[in-house]
């Protein structure tokens, strides 16, 4: 991002997460707590995204050894005559999706379980750097307005 720009930046999605990066803003006058607001929310980042990455490369080599498997059950090749990569129905797909779904059931538990944690403990800062901020404000205003 620019030197003079004050608003975090978002990237394009990670090509293995699917997840779109954040380049936090850091204000000059950052407080302890919105510097351990940044920080959470920084950590926050950075599990989805490992998270996200290893699930989704996870998912795609166990699709991809499902479908040779099924191909090679069926006595075909991976790619047909014309050099196509050979696919198979949405009947037989939805079979992978359910297996992957259930053999992974306690992975996304306990993903959302954390997810829920971190995002709770984001929006109580953010509460308390709200408070302090209107409190920094009020406090200024109360001085500005007795001179």
């Amino acid at each position: 991002p620019p030197a003079h720009s004050r608003n975090d930046w978002i990237g394009p999605p990670d090509k293995h997460s699917n997840l779109r990066p954040v380049i936090f803003y850091v204000s000059p006058e950052e407080s302890p707590l919105e510097r351990r607001l940044r920080e959470v929310r920084q950590e926050a980042q950075a599990c989805d995204q490992r998270f996200w990455a290893r699930h989704n490369r996870a998912f795609r080599q166990e699709k991809e050894e499902f479908i040779y498997s099924r191909l090679k059950a069926k006595g075909l090749e991976v790619r047909d005559e014309t050099g196509q990569k050979a696919t198979l129905n949405a009947e037989e797909m939805a079979d992978f999706y359910k297996d992957f779904l259930s053999k992974n059931f306690r992975k996304h538990m306990q993903y959302n379980r954390d997810w829920y944690k971190r995002n709770f403990t984001i929006t109580f800062l953010m509460g308390q750097v709200a408070l302090a901020r209107a409190l920094k404000w009020l406090r200024w205003k109360k001085k500005n307005v007795g001179n």
